[in-house]
């Protein structure tokens, strides 16, 4: 847009680069893209297999997050379902249009009402699917995209992200190697989501829901359809 390019421009202007320096500038930014370096990896999270999925569980649950697991991707229905119920929520969602989640099977919850698309200011409940878990702090990564509208997870008051344990890894830094091999190139954006919507500036006491959901639930799925398996 042309304010965009206005605002680069004079950033540019204050910087006070040369020709010569601006294109050695965006030479490096280019290099650093194409072989990225991972930072000093934090020990706590440097842990494989079923230990690495407890520290994800157990990080995520200290900041308030709700966790689920179940065996396989069929289960995902009836497992939303049931929680709407414990926290007499409406039987009613909307839904990222993600071929996995469409694959879940929603149709065995006849009573549960599914949207397919982004959230408005009407919805309760969100679903979508993180990109990764990471297990250093219970963190989960969502990158946006068509099938991945990013209002799902901060728009509605209750959100609900499946995760499939075999994409939590230890750390930021192998989560953000996992998206490169995955897409390429990054997306539009990615957002960093720990445990529910959170303040302290209302008279020093924490507030939930503030800027974003004020539940948050995560469900693991240990076992996909083959046609959705990396490993």
């Amino acid at each position: 847009s042309e304010a965009r390019e206005a605002i680069l421009a004079r950033r540019r202007q204050a910087i006070g680069r040369t020709p010569d320096e601006q294109e050695n500038a965006a030479a490096r930014v280019g290099m650093r893209l194409a072989a990225p370096r991972p930072n000093l990896l934090p020990a706590r999270g440097q842990v494989e297999g079923e230990a690495q999925v407890e520290l994800f569980v157990r990080m995520a649950e200290a900041v308030r997050a709700d966790v689920r697991r179940v065996p396989e991707l069929g289960e995902l229905p009836a497992t939303v379902s049931a929680y709407l119920r414990e926290h007499n929520l409406p039987q009613k969602l909307v839904m990222a249009p993600h071929p996995l989640l469409d694959a879940a099977g929603f149709e065995s919850q006849p009573l549960l009402r599914v949207r397919r698309g982004t959230a408005n200011e009407t919805d309760e409940v969100g679903l979508t699917l993180a990109a990764a878990g990471i297990a250093e702090t219970g963190t989960l990564m969502l990158a946006s995209g068509p099938e991945q509208p990013p209002l799902l997870s901060f728009l509605p008051e209750t959100c609900i992200v499946a995760l499939p344990t075999e994409d939590i890894d230890g750390a930021y830094e192998q989560s953000w190697q996992r998206l490169r091999e995955a897409l390429g190139a990054p997306p539009r954006s990615v957002n960093f989501v720990t445990g529910p919507s959170r303040t302290g500036d209302i008279g020093q006491k924490i507030e939930f829901g503030a800027h974003g959901p004020r539940r948050l639930l995560i469900v693991l799925v240990d076992r996909l359809p083959a046609e959705f398996q990396t490993g």
